[in-house]
């Protein structure tokens, strides 16, 4: 119904925000990713999903179109409702879950506060072919696998992040966007900085 409303923040708390469009202010529930970028008193566009139930119309917020397609992702999986899915995203950027799923690492997916191991198996399964990664601002591909759009990373680093105890996809992203002059030690010391942080 709703596809973004653009206006001022005039209230900000730890999980939603209300922002005033043309004298009206409507309360928006958000991530915490998208909280942490915004002020009250400045003017932002949200794009917006409203969930509908018998018993009440919820507005949720997102700062960004990758969040809320992979928003819509989510509360398609079985067991997924709004709340989970916002809790989800507010635990990982899109881009994150997006190489949990193709990993299928459910541990990861488990730290989102409220996911269990059983949906956040249900979440890896379902999704696992659906979406592509998430770039940010620039918006969300879906189909596919998480990983098609970015080159791999050096398989000895990567190997040697594993061989460490740490997950497929965790090791992935720490070595993502890494300079590929470096040595291999080199990419090792600055994911393990990465990973560390």
């Amino acid at each position: 119904m709703f596809y973004s409303l653009t206006g001022a923040i005039v209230h900000i708390d730890e999980a939603m925000l209300a922002l005033e469009c043309g004298g009206v202010a409507f309360a928006c529930s958000a991530t915490a990713n998208t909280l942490r970028e915004l002020r009250t008193g400045e003017r932002a566009t949200l794009y917006t999903y409203l969930s509908v139930r018998e018993d009440a119309l919820e507005l949720f917020g997102f700062g960004t179109k990758a969040e809320l397609a992979c928003f819509r992702q989510l509360i398609g999986v079985t067991g997924v409702g709004p709340k989970a899915a916002l809790a989800v995203l507010s635990a990982f950027s899109p881009e994150q879950l997006g190489y949990f799923v193709a990993a299928g690492d459910v541990k990861s997916i488990t730290r989102a506060q409220g996911v269990g191991k059983k949906l956040a198996e249900r979440i890896a399964l379902e999704l696992k072919d659906k979406m592509q990664p998430y770039g940010g601002n620039a918006g969300a591909k879906l189909g596919g696998t998480a990983f098609e759009a970015f080159a791999m990373p050096d398989n000895e680093a990567l190997a040697a992040l594993l061989a460490l105890g740490y997950q497929q996809s965790e090791a992935m992203l720490a070595l993502k966007g890494l300079d590929e002059a470096l040595s291999t030690q080199e990419k090792i010391r600055l994911a393990l900085k990465v990973l560390s942080s």
